[in-house]
């Protein structure tokens, strides 16, 4: 037996949601790689068309889709465009995510509800949406962070909705496992993403790459590797979680952080 073959989607459809940059471009392009079809989805739809043409240079199939995964309907028009267009669909990343830096004695309401739809609500929204329509083998993976493990000041809201992400994950994974549907999580430690350059961009658009490459030196000292995470490092955990090769995995967070959270 070829022990790749567990890790092939050949046949099967994905979306991924908030897949025009970072983490989810990158788990688009390797569920692409790996033979499945994906629907890159995103609230910026020249994002999303962009992801899906590093797809399809590289010979995978993708097709692009602007959502607003904090709005209910929109994420379940999703799931049933995929389904009318493509015929199924089998895995399911709710990546999408935003962070709003401010400490906790100034968050607004209007604020921490906008952090709260677009990080956790849309994971409510996105599994109940593709319950419907999975079949027995199907997987849905949730992106949520390392923050899960410890607090940060300014990050609030942001850990508020990723722990309560993790709750969620666990709880659909109890009540989807006799569906044979699995349900897991990754948590990310610090990337070199868009939500981590953007704290240092200046008000006239200038990217102080000195004080960015500062703190990835002292994250990167965080963990025993020594360094810090690429998108990949996150989109291949998603594509474990995603194939075959996870068959018999449910309920989990994979930590993708270099060990940075360790006991």
């Amino acid at each position: 037996m070829d022990p790749s073959t567990a890790f092939r989607l050949d046949g099967r459809v994905a979306v991924v949601t908030g897949a025009g940059s970072g983490i989810g471009r990158a788990s688009a392009g390797v569920l692409a790689a790996a033979g499945a079809r994906v629907v890159v989805a995103d609230l910026d739809l020249q994002s999303a068309e962009a992801t899906v043409a590093g797809i399809k240079d590289d010979g995978g199939e993708a097709m692009a889709r602007r959502v607003d995964v904090a709005d209910p309907d929109a994420v379940t028009a999703l799931v049933d465009e995929t389904v009318s267009g493509l015929g199924r669909l089998d895995v399911l990343v709710n990546n999408a995510g935003i962070m709003i830096r401010r400490p906790l004695t100034e968050v607004g309401p209007e604020e921490f509800d906008r952090v709260l739809s677009v990080n956790l609500k849309s994971m409510l929204y996105g599994g109940q949406a593709a319950a419907r329509v999975m079949r027995p083998g199907s997987s849905i993976v949730n992106t949520l962070s390392t923050i899960i493990d410890f607090a940060t000041a300014g990050t609030g809201s942001y850990a508020a909705a990723k722990k309560g992400g993790e709750a969620l994950t666990r709880t659909f994974a109890v009540e989807l496992g006799p569906r044979g549907i699995r349900v897991n999580g990754v948590a990310p430690g610090w990337t070199d993403t868009g939500i981590t350059r953007e704290r240092h961009v200046d008000e006239s658009g200038r990217f102080w790459q000195d004080r960015f490459d500062e703190l990835a030196g002292r994250m990167a000292g965080s963990s025993p590797l020594g360094t810090v995470a690429e998108p990949l490092d996150s989109a291949y955990a998603v594509l474990y979680l995603a194939s075959e090769a996870s068959r018999f995995v449910t309920g989990h967070v994979i930590r993708v952080n270099g060990g940075a959270s360790m006991a």
